[in-house]
């Protein structure tokens, strides 16, 4: 580990599926931690932006936004267009074990490591939600611990491939003409399972860039597999909203989200 705040690599060894002849982007992971004598939950905040870039305000101000909450935070800077899947969710994953294997040095709990994401990056969010594994024999350690993740916290997601999909992301995503069956994959309502992270969303109700539907899809999924969730749709929003400076009433997502994981981690 290095300075706070610092942007470390999540592959300092080289990072998989990277041109090395041509490296347009290399993933990082930005850790905003607490000076705390406990150690405390920690939550990977994934910006959202199409998979085609990464908005800034959905970055540094949510994880220190959860300072103020009692809550370590790290930034996942993960791949986005011309990359196409399985390199976002790759890094997404890899940004859950490294806050395992770096547990000690961040002073977090590595029972206790949730992910968040707004629109494009809450699909990410929920992709990582529904399908973890418990790590791998891979190559070093940080691989060798589990990508799931404890909470899910989804903004505005991108969620559904299907009639209220957000189109733009899934061909940054996947590309024209993906096959069915990726698409299928991908649309992570069909994928919640009993395994499937308590999870937090919300949204507002006439979000004119990602349809409230999606969210509506997940939550349906989770209750019919029993799986703990949290619903918060406000009556009115522009999409990208992230803290919601201007929308007090909006706003008090943060608030309520803070208070949901205080409550299912203790």
């Amino acid at each position: 580990m290095t300075d706070r705040r610092e942007p470390q690599l999540l592959w300092p060894e080289g990072t998989p599926g990277l041109d090395s002849a041509d490296p347009i982007f290399a993933p990082t992971i930005t850790a905003f931690p607490l000076e705390t004598r406990e150690p405390v939950g920690c939550v990977v905040v994934l910006p959202g932006g199409g998979y085609s870039h990464r908005a800034p305000h959905e970055g540094a101000p949510i994880a220190e936004a959860l300072n103020a909450r009692g809550f370590a935070g790290c930034v996942c800077e993960y791949r986005v267009s011309p990359y196409r899947h399985p390199y976002p969710l790759m890094d997404a994953q890899r940004a859950v074990r490294w806050v395992r294997a770096n547990a000690e040095a961040l002073g977090v709990n590595p029972a206790q490591v949730g992910i968040l994401g707004f629109s494009a990056g809450g699909h990410l969010a929920s992709t990582v939600a529904t399908h973890w594994d418990e790590g791998y024999d891979g190559e070093d350690a940080v691989s060798r611990f589990s990508c799931r993740p404890d909470a899910a916290i989804l903004c505005y997601p991108v969620i559904s491939s299907g009639p209220n999909a957000h189109q733009g992301s899934f061909v940054n995503l996947l590309g024209d003409n993906p096959p069915a069956e990726l698409l299928e994959d991908l649309s992570n309502e069909l994928q919640v399972n009993d395994s499937t992270p308590p999870t937090f969303l919300w949204h507002t109700a006439d979000d004119p860039g990602v349809p409230v539907q999606n969210s509506l899809l997940f939550a349906q999924a989770c209750a019919e597999h029993r799986v703990p969730f949290e619903l918060h749709v406000y009556g009115s929003g522009r999409h990208g909203l992230g803290l919601a400076p201007d929308q007090p009433h909006v706003a008090s997502w943060i608030d309520m989200c803070g208070e949901w994981l205080h409550e299912i981690w203790g």
